[in-house]
């Protein structure tokens, strides 16, 4: 499959997902336009810059979330949007100002820019299990998490589950505005996204994973631990993007894990290293529930092997001087 001629854009580029997915269209032979926050910022742009096919086909532009109007440039003349740009972090001392507003507001102004540029065929969402999920119901072993299942905003804002209610309501918002402004919309759920990192600088996703090898596994607002490979991602966006029968929401898991069965896989992969005998997570044994991969797989998605998943994760962190195992 050829993107030869296609132009799409890019938001969020310099992210852990989003250079993965510039890197995989970069590849299919698309024309690139990329938005990060600082051109000046050689950690945001030289890992994109050095990608091939970037200095025929890959654009960088900046744009920031709060600016409405900022991402007009950038899908001017695309066919297809990616929109990955958002912030995460688990604890905030103002939640609205650092997580909510800048979430629901930039998803609305690449939304506004989108219903200008008639060329636009399609627009991919990067949203997140976290807005699947949390809702209170349990999440017993006989349980099957699909794409039907929403997470309550009242539930979230409950229980202080800022980033959680941040995604949740930005994708409510862009669903309602596609529907008011006829915009073709497809959202993407990862769950905690693990493989080889592009960028120089530490995601939250690789750094809940290094925490297991170091020892300092912490209590996350998860259920359990979803794994996914990046890569698998960045490729269900660009199916979503490329697969005319694609619409709705799709659920992005490979495994379920307990810390202990996540401890258990790293000490097989590396049986010398020095890795903690057991995880302080009061989760780690508790039953857990499935994620349905049905509409995932329809897409065409292949799931890496978990070990190839963990294996390049642990390579790629120790390549980058982020651990010595």
């Amino acid at each position: 499959m050829s993107g030869e001629e296609k132009v799409v854009c890019v938001t969020g580029a310099s992210g852990y997902i989003a250079s993965w997915l510039v890197k995989l269209l970069l590849e299919r032979g698309f024309s690139v336009k990329a938005s990060v926050r600082d051109l000046d910022d050689p950690r945001k742009t030289e890992h994109l810059l050095s990608l091939e096919g970037a200095k025929e086909r890959l654009h960088l532009l900046r744009a920031d979330l709060f600016e409405e109007g900022a991402f007009d440039a950038l899908v001017e003349g695309c066919e297809g949007v990616f929109h990955t740009a958002s912030p995460i972090a688990f604890s905030a001392n103002d939640p609205e100002a650092e997580l909510i507003e800048p979430a629901v507001k930039g998803t609305l102004n690449v939304l506004r820019s989108c219903v200008k540029v008639p060329s636009i065929k399609r627009v991919v969402i990067t949203s997140s299990t976290a807005s699947i999920w949390y809702n209170g119901k349990p999440l017993n072993s006989d349980v099957v998490v699909d794409e039907t299942w929403f997470s309550d905003p009242v539930y979230c804002e409950q229980n202080k589950l800022w980033y959680i209610l941040s995604k949740t309501l930005a994708e409510k918002a862009a669903w309602q505005f596609a529907k008011e402004n006829g915009i073709d919309l497809v959202t993407i759920h990862p769950g905690i996204s693990i493989g080889p990192l592009l960028q120089p600088t530490l995601n939250v996703s690789s750094e809940i994973f290094m925490n297991f090898i170091k020892g300092r596994a912490q209590k996350f607002p998860f259920p359990a631990y979803t794994f996914i490979d990046v890569r698998d991602v960045a490729f269900a966006h660009i199916q979503a993007f490329e697969v005319p029968s694609a619409s709705g929401r799709y659920c992005l898991v490979g495994n379920v894990l307990n810390s202990y069965e996540t401890l258990k896989i790293l000490k097989e992969l590396y049986p010398a290293s020095s890795l903690p005998e057991e995880c302080e997570d009061e989760k780690a044994l508790l039953p857990k529930h499935q994620v349905s991969k049905e509409k995932a797989k329809s897409l065409g998605v292949n799931f890496t092997p978990l070990e190839v998943s963990f294996r390049d994760t642990v390579e790629s962190l120790k390549e980058k001087g982020f651990i010595d195992i």
